[in-house]
């Protein structure tokens, strides 16, 4: 058994960096390193995988136990490949995913290429379990908590009076407040990522954003004990 894992692990770290152009390293280590789990969730980014490790771990699940991998695949145009690689291995595994509304059409055709039906409307994503932001995760996170919480989140992160001085900059003195909060954090590399955690943290569990929570529900129910999970075709 141990042998045959490392060989499915192999596998998988190959063909994610293989013979089409290279796949990001951390992105291919990620699918590998998914390759004893029961399910995987496919997300476009390190900011969507934060988002969603910490909303679980404030659900009380432990995704390590449940065997659910949660996996950033470097960019939604990659999401074909990941298909690609993970049907390669005929895995019995439970797939979903997050994505932004921009990204969409990416993740609509990579399911169509798998097998999962063509001209899928939303509706039919999200029963595979492929949720859509809108319009990306931070506005997600923003509206749901509203400006002037995430505001009080950037000033206990000692970043209220960088986003003061953004806010002044002219392209941003037309946007509303929610939009300035949105683009600044994307001004510095990570600060997305992190934002993404803290933004959680700071959720009422009784207003967490529809895509988020239906995720983590569909990899829940799927890998439950004596659920039959599906096969990636």
């Amino acid at each position: 058994m141990e042998d045959d894992q490392r060989s499915r692990q192999g596998a998988l770290g190959w063909a994610a960096g293989g013979r089409r152009a290279p796949m990001d390293a951390g992105a291919a280590n990620a699918l590998a390193a998914s390759a004893g789990s029961r399910a995987v969730v496919l997300v476009e980014g390190a900011s969507d995988q934060r988002a969603l490790e910490a909303l679980a771990a404030r659900r009380g699940r432990d995704l390590d136990a449940e065997g659910v991998a949660i996996v950033s695949i470097g960019g939604a145009t990659n999401i074909g490949r990941f298909l690609d690689v993970l049907a390669a291995q005929g895995l019995a595994v439970t797939l979903a995913g997050l994505c932004d509304a921009a990204e969409e059409g990416y993740f609509r055709r990579g399911l169509a290429r798998a097998g999962f039906g063509t001209d899928l409307a939303r509706a039919e994503m999200e029963a595979l379990g492929f949720y859509v932001c809108v319009a990306d995760l931070e506005d997600e996170l923003i509206r749901s908590l509203g400006a002037a919480r995430v505001e009080q989140v950037i000033d206990e992160h000692s970043d209220l009076g960088s986003f003061r001085t953004f806010q002044k900059q002219p392209a941003q003195r037309r946007r509303t407040t929610e939009e300035q909060l949105q683009r600044f954090m994307g001004t510095r590399s990570g600060r997305k990522s992190e934002y993404a955690a803290w933004l959680v943290e700071a959720l009422d569990l009784d207003h967490v954003p529809r895509p988020l929570d239906g995720v983590l529900a569909h990899v829940r129910r799927s890998t439950s004990p004596g659920r039959a999970r599906p096969r990636l075709a």
